[in-house]
């Protein structure tokens, strides 16, 4: 399982209303020895409480409800910068760019190939640690 220096397990979040979709990444990325929690919608994500220990989100774009761009905008809003991975069947550049440009790590066209996931997660649970060590880190002069 996958921990953190302060010793807090962490969470891979994958959103997907396509139930094949969601067991599949989830027995991929637990065979790498992460912990996986899987939501069938935004709106079940956001009222999960995961959020805090979400190192990295994995989302498809286009669902029932509450859109990936949805979900990652709300996240922002509410200042969490936890990493994004898109997924979706759709992959047009309008709705690329604008994950991208709000910092989306990665907007992966279905079907893809595992290691392109699995690369992306680990620069995004690389990104997370980033993000907590600056956190956790004070200001100032270190001995």
């Amino acid at each position: 399982m996958s921990t953190e220096p302060s010793g807090l397990a962490v969470v891979i979040a994958v959103v997907d209303d396509d139930a094949f979709v969601r067991d599949a990444l989830e027995d991929l990325i637990a065979s790498f020895g992460h912990r996986v929690r899987t939501f069938h919608s935004a709106e079940d994500f956001l009222q999960s409480g995961t959020i805090e220990q979400t190192a990295c989100l994995i989302t498809d774009l286009q669902m029932a409800g509450m859109s990936g761009l949805d979900l990652q905008q709300r996240l922002l809003d509410n200042g969490h910068g936890t990493p994004v991975i898109f997924l979706t069947a759709f992959p047009e550049e309008r709705p690329r760019a604008v994950a991208l440009n709000r910092g989306a790590l990665a907007f992966l066209s279905k079907p893809f190939e595992e290691v392109e996931l699995i690369s992306c997660l680990d620069r995004a649970l690389k990104a997370a640690r980033e993000q907590q060590n600056k956190v956790v880190t004070p200001p100032g002069p270190h001995p």
